[in-house]
């Protein structure tokens, strides 16, 4: 008989009412031991016994493990951890001084958030033998980057470990470290400027005009030195030419300046590279930055248990310090095999160090300080309730700017530059509070976050950071377009106008988000809607002296028949541009009323349309009858529709959600399967009864989805050894392709019981990650990384035939389909591109044309049934979509954004919906054609427009109401 569970000590602190809510939770799921429990979750049974012991607050992916085991509601329980450790770290401000980093008498042996620095050498411990590999490694080749996860300790082995082996081994050599913040070329012209005798401009300028320069440069700066001596570049945070430099242009000049100074014949430089492990991909987009790193390449792992004893116990040491046992033993517990821990362990050592008890750190003032995350927590949350309402503000808005919003990737720190801000006393008092609690890092020129620990781990402004991630972006392209504007004297020419300005519209208003703006900001924002009622104001103007040279000509037609034709048919003409106008602009104004007047957003968009037809309209009408639906709550990395259009389904973060599609009215949300991981993919067979869904952690599972109420788990597919990326069910659903990072394409036969394996298909290099069956079953689709497409006979599943290989893409295949009569199949790539081919000769295929406007990876494509209409998505944040009844001349039928990278589209089966799904945490549905979008915005019955309204959106024009005559109403 399981033992009883020790009680909870008497007390309302919020450890304590956490844990009695994860009591209560296990309780209502039956009462499992934790045995039970710890091999639902792979955590210990100590690990989560001691989360519900109300000693301390479990760490988050502990609790929500703990939910999941218990099937309670992941998000809820997210949010109830966040608002714990919110009133936990509220709850030290009366801690004092000491809590923000005012410490008086010896240096702290620990840096806290910050990265080890090069001075710091002597206190650097537990990477001494990866510090060996990367020197042994940069004396091989001239080429070496350091790949590791946020927090894994980069920066501190290339500053701490690596610069001080240099320096003791290479004293004629120089050896320059910088990161490459917006402006890579200039920030290595500023290193290099003082060795080469030149002012940094003109350097910059000579390195943008031919990146063989710097091989020039270095071998200029060397020419009197002895021939061992070099230049050394060391490029920490490299992910920054990527999050923060804006320029294509200039990041290509960056990465060719390196790999020519690194890879020419008679190189004198060599360059080390510190890389954050999820921007890897985004190296490979530039094939010579790949074959540079194809050579040497140092992978950074979680530390081992003897590596973090000695850099826990050994930096104590040298400052004459002890570290107890027990505390030893937690935090290598806590942080062995763990990405990402290193800063907050450090943070928490620093910590626990300001809690010592004499000469020796302990567990208890661990505990105190709050453990891991709640250490980190503690001291942000500290720092912010010891500054006033108006000083809280400030740092409100001055940690969102000192963050870059992820693009399927995580929260990055931005480095701010001092003149973005408006220095008043109330900014000042917050830089300098938040640089002394060491969360933030001022030099002459920047600022930025200590780390980004801190972005994962304040509740605060994680919170912050996901209100409103949509608003956020928008407010970061203002901000780069004003700073665009000062730098070019103010140009009207790069104002804002029509639908951009139209997206930012609610920073105009006092009352909602203007006091967020700088002045530099307000101006623009200002100039550009100057701009624009200038514009539109001469526009109207000029419809009406058009409209009165009618009148006149329509006097001068009763003197003439001719005439009289004449000015009929340029009173026809005139009122059809004064409509074309009117459409134009009510639809780009209409765009700023689309989250706060939602109604009249959309009557607006629907008067537009039905005036004239623009693309403005037709795209702002299907945006405003479009639906998010409802209780998805994570990144939707993949979205389909059954078979019969009936259901749909989501994945994401952890698992999928399903919902029921009515004959009218929204989708009703339905079940969702059990938490298993992160999803990569997913397909329904063709009877719509059975989910496959491909996961991150190489598993493709089976769902029973007959009641999409209920799905229930029948058959888990092993054997792939990489992330499951697609899944594809034949038409007749007895078999299953699965294409995976590990380079193969399984075919799984579906009547086993259970499912096997059929035959693996090898012809791929890289990553497979589209698979697709053609509509009568006898071909399938594969398309990867290898940036080829390629056809197969699987008539014989058994024995699959490669026919034909497909060549033309310049980057990644994302995606496949096939066209009706299986004689057309479209492909979506990376390189910005949707190709239809030409496959009615399966063994000799043929491009039939190539679709461009995306301005970023396009990562998913879906045909109509009918193969009339195409839908592409891309991590631009929009959605396209094409009439392709003429393969060879495909037209564009819409565009549609609602902010936020795409990473899936699927059409329902008659193409009246697309549905999509990406990083703005939503699956959303939108109708497809603008007729049936106006017949379902009319059937919500919005408010209708009044006369008012209208005479102000749309003057010289009658009355009409929208929903009351839903034909042609131009006139």
């Amino acid at each position: 008989m399981a033992r009883k569970e020790r009680p909870l000590d008497s007390g309302d602190t919020p450890e304590l009412a956490f844990a009695a809510s994860l009591r209560q939770l296990r309780e209502k799921a039956g009462s499992p031991t934790y045995r039970v429990l710890s091999q639902r979750t792979h955590y210990s049974v100590t690990t989560l016994s001691s989360a519900a012991a109300g000693r301390v607050l479990p760490s988050l992916p502990v609790a929500l493990a703990y939910v999941r085991a218990c099937d309670g509601d992941v998000g809820e329980w997210e949010q109830l951890w966040h608002r714990s450790a919110a009133r936990i770290a509220a709850g030290a401000a009366s801690a004092g001084p000491e809590a923000c980093g005012a410490e008086e008498g010896p240096a702290a042996p620990y840096p806290g958030l910050a990265a080890f620095q090069r001075e710091d050498g002597e206190r650097f411990f537990g990477r001494e033998d990866v510090t060996d590999d990367l020197v042994r490694r940069l004396a091989g080749h001239r080429f070496v980057a350091v790949f590791g996860a946020s927090g894994s300790g980069k920066s501190s082995l290339l500053r701490a470990g690596l610069l001080p082996r240099l320096a003791a081994g290479a004293e004629t050599s120089t050896v320059l470290l910088f990161t490459p913040g917006p402006h890579p070329l200039e920030e290595c012209a500023i290193g290099l400027a003082t060795e080469a005798g030149t002012t940094a401009g003109r350097l910059c300028a000579e390195l943008a005009a031919d990146p063989a320069n710097l091989h020039r440069l270095v071998r200029q700066l060397l020419a009197g030195r002895p021939p061992a001596a070099e230049v050394i570049l060391v490029v920490d945070q490299f992910e920054e030419v990527f999050t923060l430099c804006r320029s294509e242009q200039e990041r290509a000049a960056f990465i060719s300046a390196l790999v020519t100074a690194t890879g020419a014949p008679n190189s004198r430089c060599r360059a080390v590279l510190g890389v954050r492990a999820d921007f890897y991909a985004h190296c490979t987009h530039h094939a010579e930055l790949l074959t540079a790193l194809a050579a040497s390449q140092v992978p950074l792992g979680p530390m081992t248990s003897e590596q973090l004893r000695q850099a826990i116990v050994q930096p104590a040491a040298r400052a004459g310090l002890s570290v107890e046992g027990a505390l030893v033993a937690a935090l290598v517990a806590e942080c062995h095999g763990k990405h990402g821990t290193l800063p907050l362990l450090s943070h928490a050592l620093l910590e626990t160090w300001r809690r010592r008890r004499g000469n020796a750190l302990t567990l208890a003032g661990y505990r105190a300080a709050g453990g891991m995350e709640g250490a980190l927590a503690r001291t942000a949350e500290t720092f912010y309730t010891s500054l006033t309402p108006a000083q809280q503000r400030s740092a409100r808005q001055l940690f969102l700017r000192l963050t870059s919003l992820g693009e399927g990737t995580e929260d990055t720190r931005r480095r701010l530059p001092h003149r973005e801000l408006d220095r008043d006393a109330d900014v000042t008092t917050v830089l300098e509070q938040a640089a002394r609690a060491r969360l933030l890092i001022l030099d002459d020129h920047h600022i930025e976050v200590t780390h980004e620990a801190l972005i994962r781990c304040w509740p605060r402004l994680h919170r912050w950071l996901t209100e409103d991630r949509e608003r956020l972006r928008r407010h970061r392209m203002l901000t780069e377009a004003a700073q665009l504007w000062e730098s070019l004297n103010r140009d009207p020419d790069v104002l804002y106008r029509g639908a951009r300005l139209a997206m930012v519209g609610e920073f105009a208003d006092p009352s909602a988000h203007r006091g967020e703006l700088t002045v530099r900001e307000r101006a623009f924002l200002d100039a550009s809607r100057a701009a624009e009622d200038l514009r539109n104001r001469g526009l109207l103007h000029r419809a009406r002296r058009l409209r009165r040279l009618v009148a006149l000509l329509a006097v001068a037609t009763l003197a003439a028949s001719g005439a009289a034709a004449y000015a009929l048919h340029a009173h026809r003409e005139i009122t059809q541009q004064r409509n074309e106008i009117l459409s134009r602009n009510v639809a780009g104004e209409a765009s700023s009323l689309r989250d706060s007047q939602p109604a009249l957003h959309a009557q607006l968009m629907m008067a537009a349309y039905q005036l004239s037809p623009t693309a403005e309209a037709r795209d702002g009408l299907l945006g405003a009858v479009s639906k998010p639906l409802p209780g998805r709550g994570e990144i939707v990395s993949s979205v389909a529709f059954t078979p019969d259009g009936r259901g749909l389904a989501a994945g994401g973060d952890t698992n999928v959600q399903l919902w029921n599609t009515p004959e009218t009215g929204p989708p009703v949300r339905a079940g969702a399967t059990r938490p298993t991981g992160r999803v990569a993919s997913v397909a329904f067979t063709p009877d719509g009864r059975t989910l496959a869904v491909g996961g991150f952690d190489h598993t493709v599972r089976l769902w029973d989805v007959t009641d999409r109420d209920r799905p229930t788990p029948t058959a888990a597919l092993t054997g792939h050894t990489d992330v499951v990326y697609a899944v594809a069910s034949s038409p007749d659903g007895r078999t299953l392709a699965t294409g995976s990072y590990d380079h193969t394409v399984r075919l799984w036969d579906l009547t086993a019981r259970p499912p096997a394996l059929r035959a693996a298909l090898t012809g791929h290099r890289l990553n497979v990650k589209a698979v697709a069956f053609s509509r009568d079953g006898r071909l399938l689709a594969t398309g990867g990384d290898d940036r080829t497409v390629q056809l197969w006979n699987v008539a014989q599943p058994h024995e699959p035939v490669r026919l034909s290989v497909l060549t033309g893409h310049r980057n990644f295949v994302t995606s496949v389909t096939f066209g009706p009569g299986d004689r057309t199949l479209v492909s979506s790539s990376d390189d910005r591109t949707v190709r239809i081919w030409d496959i009615s000769r399966p063994t000799r295929p043929a491009t039939l044309s190539t679709l461009t406007g995306h301005r970023e990876v396009v990562i998913a494509a879906a045909l109509s049934r009918d193969g009339r209409l195409l839908a592409s998505g891309g991590y631009d944040g929009f959605a396209r979509l094409w009439n392709v009844a003429d393969p060879r001349r495909p037209a564009t039928a819409g565009v549609l954004g609602n902010g936020g990278a795409l990473n899936a589209v699927a059409l329902s089966p008659d193409g009246r919906f697309l549905l999509t799904g990406g990083t703005d945490h939503t699956a959303r549905l939108w109708p497809t054609d603008p007729r049936h979008a106006i017949e379902l915005g009319c059937a919500g019955n919005p408010a209708a427009l009044t006369r008012a309204q209208w005479e102000h959106y749309f003057p010289d024009v009658s009355f009409r109401e929208p929903c009351r005559d839903q034909g042609d109403t131009r006139r």
